[in-house]
């Protein structure tokens, strides 16, 4: 997908998805494993595809480093006005790059990093190959590489939950679909990315879901308030622990793939 997509993209993505239940429970989640993987801080981190850092931005307040690599110059805008509402100490932490993931050696200097992220972004490429190879070149000896997107093995759950068994049924031998914001998009394996990853020197070492429940719900109707906390935080909660479990972990329409660098 170009950048201009993206650009395109900007608001709805950096504003109103994140402002929904289902996009605070992705950012608690994902941040509370990252916490059990990545190695303590000021740890370095490179955020792949970052957007307007919603992920990374937590992890510069908690002590981290943060790169921040992205190719779309509304998105980086969007992490700007995000970044300046930070406290000055986790300000001085956050570098905003702008740069093709798919070129992210080059557009970070030959630099290595302890983590390398790389969330919701492998799914809107034609092939995940190019990009997880760039993602393990980044990382450093011992580092950690966090790879978060579809789950092939899900894809009839949202047209199932939406009445649409036609494209259900269909779905079950599907890689590809219509995301929730109008764009194409693709779907891969536990399996698959993690041979990817050993193919690249990366050992994966655990994989988790991202969200279950929330999706459910929202699929099939059901109006979650954001500005009802109690039971936002009530639901994250839920969500973590199913996170974890089989079988929970795999009826995640996405996962969350964990692989550390061979030292």
């Amino acid at each position: 997908m170009g950048e201009e997509i993206f650009d395109g993209l900007a608001d709805r993505f950096a504003d109103d998805a994140y402002a929904s239940v289902k996009g605070y429970v992705r950012t608690y989640v994902l941040h509370q494993q990252l916490l059990e993987q990545l190695p303590p801080p000021p740890a370095t981190v490179l955020d792949v595809g970052g957007g307007a850092g919603h992920q990374s931005f937590p992890l510069a307040e908690a002590g981290y480093d943060v790169t921040l690599l992205d190719p779309s110059e509304a998105m980086l805008d969007k992490a700007g006005e995000r970044l300046r509402r930070l406290p000055e100490e986790a300000r001085r932490r956050v570098n905003l790059v702008r740069g093709d993931g798919e070129k992210a050696e080059a557009a970070v200097e030959g630099r290595r990093f302890d983590a390398v992220l790389c969330h919701g972004v492998l799914g809107y490429l034609e092939r995940p190959e190019p990009m997880v190879g760039q993602l393990c070149r980044c990382v450093a000896p011992g580092g950690v590489v966090s790879i978060m997107t579809g789950n092939a093995k899900a894809m009839a759950v949202r047209p199932a939950m939406e009445r649409r068994w036609a494209d259900a049924l269909a779905a079950f031998d599907a890689r590809t679909e219509i995301g929730v914001l109008g764009v194409p998009g693709r779907a891969d394996t536990v399996e698959e990315l993690g041979e990817l990853l050993r193919g690249e020197g990366v050992e994966p070492v655990r994989w988790y879901g991202v969200w279950l429940f929330v999706d459910w719900l929202e699929f099939g109707g059901t109006a979650l308030d954001p500005g009802d906390t109690e039971q936002v935080a009530a639901t994250a909660a839920v969500e973590l622990e199913a996170s974890r479990r089989d079988p929970y972990r795999g009826l995640s329409r996405v996962f969350h793939l964990v692989g550390r660098k061979t030292s």
